[in-house]
């Protein structure tokens, strides 16, 4: 599994931006494919997330504002940020969940920052 994930940058506060993440590796099946991010000095936190059923879950401080999709036969996920604030500023790192071991695979993160 490698993750390669693209987007992210500067964005004025109210703006839109749209991150992908591609996995260029092999695997049979993934259990789910996802966003979280990190801010300094604070833990990890799921954004939002696709599941094996096709369903999504996203953080409450996201909902009605971003959109997860996603190609499971390319291996691909996209997070589309509208309406984003000052505090989506963060790394957000894409995720692999894998189906038969329920190993976790990281992207190497990209920077979101949202300034007024």
């Amino acid at each position: 599994v490698q993750l390669q994930a693209s987007g992210g940058g500067l964005v004025q506060t109210g703006g839109s931006l749209g991150l992908s993440c591609v996995n260029t590796g092999t695997i049979a099946r993934i259990n789910r494919m996802g966003w979280y991010r990190q801010t300094p000095g604070k833990e990890r936190e799921l954004v939002a997330r696709i599941n094996s059923d096709g369903s999504t879950n996203y953080a409450d401080f996201v909902k009605g504002r971003f959109t997860i999709s996603g190609d499971s036969a390319q291996n691909t996920v996209y997070l589309q940020m509208s309406s984003l604030r000052s505090e989506d500023t963060a790394v957000y790192y894409c995720h692999l969940n894998i189906w038969a071991t329920r190993k976790n695979y990281w992207g190497q993160g990209t920077v979101v920052t949202v300034f007024s």
